[in-house]
């Protein structure tokens, strides 16, 4: 068993409430979770900008878990909401 777990550091542009956020972020994870099929959870942070996130995959096969970790960081980096700040990946 093959375990990966992302966790990214998103700064979000043109938030100036947390509803806004909240749904910049909701939508994400959904799509997230929807096209990658991946745990995905909110790490609480202090400043209304910042969203931090932890994506975790299961996988029988490594190379493919490493090969969607990647996927989802250059996805990740192309996207108009936010910008990808910051990524870690680590195995298990």
């Amino acid at each position: 068993m093959h375990i990966r777990l992302l966790e990214v550091r998103l700064r979000l542009y043109r938030v100036s409430n947390i509803k806004e956020r909240r749904s910049v972020v909701e939508g994400l994870v959904a799509r997230l979770r929807r096209q990658f099929n991946v745990s995905v959870a909110e790490i609480p942070s202090q400043e209304r900008d910042l969203v931090i996130l932890a994506l975790v995959n299961v996988s029988s096969d490594g190379a493919y878990a490493e090969g969607m970790m990647e996927e989802i960081v250059e996805k990740l980096q192309g996207a108009r909401e936010f910008y990808l700040e910051d990524h870690r990946l680590e195995v298990f």
